[in-house]
């Protein structure tokens, strides 16, 4: 079966609008998040990880002047629109049909809560984005604007959601249904997720503190990232960030919003991934952690790691920079990942003070430059549902 290869990568986030603002922010420390300046004033005390630009600036940017386009399609548009620039397709590649579009998300169109709410309740005569509100809608905006005739899937498993499409898109080169797979994921902030998350009390009152015996919950954010996979066959000497070597999912089946105490599906996840390598889990040299902030999350993972690897390679969470993008977060992670292969450099966890005192782990806390082969992103989402991606350098 062919080798698999990332050959470009598009991104915006609350750090950055493209892959190389996000890495220099990354490289400084500089976390995104905030009071929100665009979001509902009715949110305005409740720190985010807001992208930086209006919906009409973006809408003004890329020329997205049609009918029903949400904030959702304007972040997902934007960073597949780099990531193709990146790796240089052609468009005649791009509508081949051996072209395929992996996109996730867990919002969608809903990101318009209050359109949603009205047009739900015959309080109008229905509005333009009556066709915008499903899930998939980003994924056929994106087809349309760009005549894809491949194949076109949507998937929402929760924060697992886009490093599940990454593994989806590596299954269909995989088994020659495609030559080529766009993948990645979007979710912008909303109404409907906000009141969600906050309902479960798990929004933090500050900037959310990955792995600290201090944290107190997660900071939503919003972002959108797409990857380019291709199959080695088709490379011709074309730019090659990385190979992705492993993927694993599992799922922990113990609760609608939380791991289990052992972290089984986490374990899984890593452990069937690690399995595609030669030497297993002692070839792993980073971790990009999922790493929420919540007192579940972090503890669970953590002991997922010290379960597999004895002692656990150097890890990170990004997410006290980006805030928690659901939907797209297994797709920015994984891109981050990439960025450590690439440029030999492993990204600070930010506002980390003190371990949690049950597994003592410590994440990695300044910038530095390192010698890496292999590095692991995990994506955890509500239901259980566990994915864990390997990415290894070139």
């Amino acid at each position: 079966m062919s080798r698999i290869f990332v050959t470009g990568m598009g991104m915006v986030s609350a750090i950055g609008n493209s892959i190389a603002d996000n890495r220099h922010a990354l490289m400084q420390g500089t976390s995104g998040i905030s009071k929100p300046q665009f979001f509902s004033s009715k949110y305005s005390d409740i720190p985010m990880g807001e992208v930086k630009t209006d919906t009409e600036s973006l809408r003004e940017e890329l020329g997205a002047w049609e009918q029903g386009v949400t904030r959702t399609m304007l972040l997902a548009l934007k960073a597949f629109k780099e990531a193709i620039e990146d790796a240089e397709i052609s468009f005649s590649s791009l509508t081949d049909e051996t072209t395929s579009l992996v996109n996730a998300s867990t919002v969608g169109g809903m990101c318009l809560t209050d359109e949603l709410y009205n047009d739900a309740n015959k309080h109008s005569n229905g509005s333009e984005f009556l066709a915008s509100y499903d899930t998939a809608s980003v994924s056929l905006y994106l087809q349309a604007r760009y005549g894809l005739k491949g194949i076109i899937n949507t998937i929402n498993t929760a924060c697992s959601s886009s490093a599940n499409a990454i593994l989806y898109g590596a299954r269909l080169i995989k088994s020659g249904i495609a030559r080529r797979a766009i993948v990645g994921g979007v979710d912008s902030l909303a109404k409907f997720t906000v009141n969600g998350f906050n309902a479960l009390h798990i929004l933090s009152s500050g900037i959310c503190s990955p792995f600290d015996e201090q944290r107190n919950g997660l900071n939503l954010g919003e972002g959108a990232a797409f990857l380019i996979l291709e199959r080695e066959e088709d490379l011709h000497g074309k730019k090659v960030y990385a190979e992705l070597t492993g993927y694993g999912n599992a799922n922990d089946a113990y609760h609608p919003s939380s791991l289990s105490p052992n972290g089984d599906g986490p374990y899984l996840a890593m452990k069937k991934a690690v399995d595609c390598l030669p030497a297993g889990a002692s070839m792993i040299d980073l971790i990009n952690a999922h790493g929420t902030g919540t007192e579940n999350n972090d503890e669970v993972e953590s002991r997922a790691m010290l379960r597999l690897f004895k002692s656990p390679p150097a890890f990170v969470s990004t997410k006290a920079a980006t805030g928690h993008t659901l939907g797209a977060a297994g797709a920015i992670e994984a891109a981050y990942a990439v960025l450590n292969l690439h440029h030999q450099e492993v990204y600070a966890s930010l506002n980390f003070k003190q371990p949690i005192s049950s597994t003592g782990l410590t994440p990695v806390l300044n910038y530095e430059k390192a010698a890496l082969k292999n590095v692991m992103s995990n994506s955890f989402g509500f239901g259980g549902n566990c994915t864990s991606l390997i990415f290894s350098k070139v």
